[in-house]
């Protein structure tokens, strides 16, 4: 193990291990000083928070679908009353089918 501190090892599962450096411009840094002490923390704990709330955000707008009113009511009415299937899908359903098995 040279080169490597063996007491370092245990800490990977701490809350804080990773570090994250970002160079902005010195307006940038004023404006997100002030917002932190406006909330009253520290830049750290601000940047870390907002930077963690705007990632599940992002995260969330991906795998959530939100649709208007209109549209949820066309959802709503083709899962109550489903249209006839075409011949294609009766002809994919029949392949399935054949190649996989009835799934009912």
């Amino acid at each position: 193990m040279y080169g490597l501190l063996p007491y370092i090892d245990g800490m990977a599962s701490s809350a804080r291990t990773a570090r994250l450096e970002a160079r902005v411009s010195p307006e940038i840094l004023a404006v997100v000083k002030r917002a932190a002490q406006i909330q009253g923390r520290s830049v750290s704990d601000f940047v870390v928070t907002t930077l963690q709330e705007a990632a599940h955000r992002t995260i969330e707008e991906t795998q959530i679908i939100r649709l208007a009113v209109e549209d949820q009511r066309l959802v709503a009415e083709a899962l109550l009353n489903p249209p006839e299937p075409t011949p294609a899908l009766r002809k994919a359903f029949e392949t399935y089918k054949r190649l996989i098995g009835d799934p009912w």
